[in-house]
């Protein structure tokens, strides 16, 4: 049997460098999955100025199945989604997934195919590990920013879901199934890949998860501080309101959910003190603000990414 096509979709908006980061790191890949598949790449530059061309144009002869450009220029990453995917079908057996600011390690594909290979799944799914810069505040770091939102389960696990800054799916189930796709409403809002996976699984989408195929996500400098950590966990607590409304949850059951997450965060301290730990009071306004965000949405507030 050939080897399988693999081509990789890469979306990106205003980060020229960090795309020129992955798509160095990816050549590391194509090369150490040589003897297993065949990879390809796709960037979709959601930039009105199209910025990104020149960077993909210093990769055009890097990959055996080549680099494609395209230019969607919306600011809507639904659109620049679909249009990855919808490019990437033309040529592939399967449609990796993966953000202009993540960094993976060469043998980030054929983890991915132990996987898919052990199991016969359609899809699989893999960590993505934030770091920020050198000379960060090490609280940052020391406090669990990171850890409760980072996907971490025994490999191979079943998963009902996968996120788009690293997954790998079967590009036959996305011809079958040409209905699902990004969903250009919240295309701004964020939740988009969740609610694409989410709806494959329902589907039929077969997903497991993939230990050995996590990613590094590289923290630019001006998010290595707590307003955008504390910005950041609303709009996350913001979307996630979005995506379960989508799935048919109440306004009034997400209402107290999200209370109950800030009263959760709130008593966080407390006990740690009681206890004798650090009480991490950053991660505990931080983890606030997520139910916030929850109980803003409820409330009709809806908070671009």
């Amino acid at each position: 049997m050939s080897p399988p096509r693999i081509i990789v979709a890469i979306c990106t908006y205003k980060r020229n460098e960090p795309l020129r980061t992955l798509l160095e790191a990816l050549v590391d890949v194509a090369k150490a999955t040589g003897d297993r598949a065949k990879v390809g790449v796709v960037v979709v530059d959601d930039n009105p100025d199209q910025r990104a061309k020149f960077v993909v144009a210093d990769f055009e002869h890097a990959f055996e199945l080549g680099i494609r450009y395209r230019a969607s220029g919306k600011a809507n990453i639904s659109i620049a989604r679909n249009l990855g995917v919808n490019t990437a079908l033309e040529d592939a057996d399967w449609v990796a997934m993966v953000d202009d600011d993540c960094e993976p390690a060469a043998d980030w594909l054929n983890a991915y195919l132990d996987v898919l290979e052990a199991t016969g799944a359609d899809c699989a799914t893999g960590a993505m590990n934030l770091r920020v810069p050198e000379g960060s505040p090490k609280w940052m770091t020391e406090q669990p920013f990171f850890d409760d939102i980072r996907f971490d389960f025994e490999d191979q696990a079943p998963m009902d879901l996968a996120a788009t800054n690293n997954s790998i799916i079967r590009a036959q189930f996305l011809r079958e199934h040409s209905d699902i796709r990004f969903d250009p409403r919240y295309g701004k809002l964020g939740g988009e890949d969740m609610i694409f996976y989410r709806t494959a699984h329902a589907a039929g989408l077969k997903i497991r998860f993939a230990k050995h195929a996590g990613v590094w996500g590289n923290e630019p400098p001006d998010r290595a501080t707590f307003k955008h950590l504390v910005m950041y966990r609303f709009w996350l607590g913001n979307s996630m309101f979005v995506t379960n409304r989508h799935f048919g949850d109440s306004n009034a059951r997400l209402f107290l959910r999200g209370g109950k997450t800030s009263v959760l965060a709130m008593l966080r301290p407390i006990s740690r003190l009681l206890r004798g730990d650090r009480p991490q009071w950053r991660y505990g306004v931080a983890s606030f603000a997520t139910g916030i965000g929850q109980m803003a949405g409820a409330a009709g507030f809806r908070k671009e990414h």
